[in-house]
């Protein structure tokens, strides 16, 4: 049996470090990455253009919980992005992913930026 959830772990240590190429070897040629409300990316050329531009600079990652069930793993944690002016955006995420002999098949990923926190005084 696979390990999934270690696969995913060494997949997200090749995006944190700008191997793009690294990362997509561990996907299936047929991936596809589905950004609920915004877009489907469809195949690994696919997800390769899109992370050309939107990792062009690698993001900062921090996974706070990762699950394993079958062929699926879910993480949970926070991403940082360089906006279009160059500042970094942080975003809160959450992913599905399902995993076929050993590969990302797909990735049902729910994102949304930050809160800011607001506290009351007493």
């Amino acid at each position: 049996m696979k390990n999934n959830k270690a696969i995913l772990e060494k997949a997200n240590a090749a995006i944190k470090a700008g191997n793009n190429e690294g990362f997509l070897s561990y996907c299936t040629e047929d991936t596809e990455w589905i950004f609920v409300g915004d877009i489907t990316l469809k195949g690994k050329e696919a997800v390769r253009q899109y992370m050309a531009v939107v990792y062009a600079e690698p993001p900062k990652i921090s996974i706070e919980l990762m699950i394993e069930e079958g062929e699926f793993v879910t993480q949970m944690g926070k991403i940082s992005l360089k906006d279009d002016n160059g500042e970094m955006t942080d975003y809160l995420a959450c992913d599905v992913l399902k995993f076929r002999e050993g590969k990302i098949a797909e990735l049902k990923a729910f994102v949304i930026k930050e809160n800011k926190i607001i506290e009351t005084k007493n």
